[in-house]
């Protein structure tokens, strides 16, 4: 089928839900893409930030082939052998001691919520029930991870949203404290804001906020679904900032396109999830965990947290450049391979220029760049953006 076909078969067919571009992307490699027709893109968006590994890695489909022909799914009644190791290996590589295995982020953070809010009442009872969130959050799209969300705009029409979530602006402990009241049971972040325009924290923001939950004996979670498996050069972000939470949930990129999620936390938590209190019928099956173990594996044997610190280092210097060159950039923030080009004016122009010229961006707030190539991105590739960049820079100023 051509571009041209699959889009009014889409339209006819799929519940206009989301605002797609006038592409259909059939295959992958790497660090590029192909429509229907042909035509060949640099990606720098990893379908938000989803294929940290690159598009369709070899080992990643090799490993997928060789799990197909033995095992796709059993109910997790039973001991599924490539979850229990791909749990081994994140609790081995990060704060946690147990995970729980779900298909999607959104899917994550309602087992975080409903274990934050377990755990308080089986400890102090019912009414401790509230979570602090952060004003400019994006947490999910469930009717929970909604009323979580930090943006008014996304919860437009679905009212009544769910209470039991109070919101504070980010970047600013004193006001998640003002907040806490006899009703509070944890606090919930993103380390760096994804949705909201990679925004970044203060450098003791979140050792602040860890100490601020500690004292007040709260929990904290952090929302990596989009910053960890190595976006911003650590396996996890919070390692970046010294602060790690109670309860972290992760999926994006953990599968290398395979859907797949997960809530880490310590086994003195994980014990108030018993039997018949959370469940998810397809989480951490045999296909998916197998995918996700790859993904680690590559991570690792490739050596790509490294380059995506280096390679992030060249990217933020090139970006800056940019906006030294042009009045029309105001800001860049960003952490590894995770980049944000603030600009004076609206991107979703600048989005479609760049799709009709080959690279794929992705515009994530009304007036801000988020650049999430895969983390096997190289200078070239950075150069090659930046070039693009700046002609449609230098022709919008124009």
């Amino acid at each position: 089928m051509t571009n041209k076909e699959i889009m009014e078969l889409t339209e006819r067919v799929i519940i206009p839900s989301y605002k797609r571009y006038p592409v259909a992307i059939v295959r992958g490699k790497g660090h590029t893409v192909w429509d229907a027709d042909g035509n060949e893109y640099l990606d720098f968006a990893s379908a938000f930030g989803t294929s940290n590994v690159g598009h369709c890695h070899p080992r990643v489909v090799e490993a997928i082939a060789h799990q197909a022909e033995k095992l796709l799914h059993v109910c997790n009644l039973y001991h599924i052998e490539e979850q229990a190791r791909l749990a081994e290996m994140l609790v081995e590589r990060s704060f946690a001691e147990q995970a729980f295995f779900c298909n999607s982020g959104a899917e994550a953070n309602e087992a975080a919520i409903k274990l934050a809010r377990k755990a308080s009442h089986d400890r102090f009872g019912p009414g401790r029930h509230t979570i602090i969130c952060t004003e400019g959050a994006f947490h999910g799209r469930t009717m929970a991870t909604l009323s979580a969300t930090g943006m008014d705009a996304l919860k437009e029409g679905f009212a009544p949203l769910l209470g039991g979530f109070a919101f504070a602006p980010f970047n600013d402990v004193g006001s998640v404290e003002a907040a806490i009241d006899g009703t509070t049971c944890a606090v919930m972040v993103e380390p760096i804001q994804g949705v909201g325009g990679v925004i970044m924290p203060g450098v003791d923001y979140l050792r602040d906020l860890k100490a601020l939950c500690e004292a007040r004996d709260l929990l904290l979670i952090f929302d990596e679904i989009q910053t960890g498996i190595g976006r911003t050069g650590h396996l996890f972000a919070y390692e970046a900032f010294g602060a790690p939470p109670h309860i972290m949930t992760i999926s994006k990129s953990l599968g290398g396109g395979l859907p797949i999620g997960a809530m880490l936390t310590t086994s003195d938590l994980a014990e108030h999830l018993g039997p018949g209190t959370h469940a998810s019928t397809f989480g951490g099956n045999s296909l998916a965990c197998t995918a996700a173990i790859a993904v680690l594996e590559i991570i690792e044997a490739d050596q790509l947290l490294l380059n995506c610190r280096k390679v992030g280092a060249y990217f933020e210097e090139a970006l800056q450049s940019l906006q030294e060159s042009h009045t029309a950039v105001k800001e860049i923030r960003g952490l590894g391979l995770m980049q944000a080009v603030e600009l004076d004016r609206e991107t979703h122009p600048f989005v479609m220029k760049a799709l009709e010229r080959g690279v794929i961006i992705d515009s994530a707030a009304k007036t801000a760049f988020r650049l999430l190539p895969p983390l096997t991105i190289g200078e070239a590739e950075v150069d090659r953006l930046c070039r693009l960049l700046d002609e449609l820079l230098t022709e919008a100023e124009a």
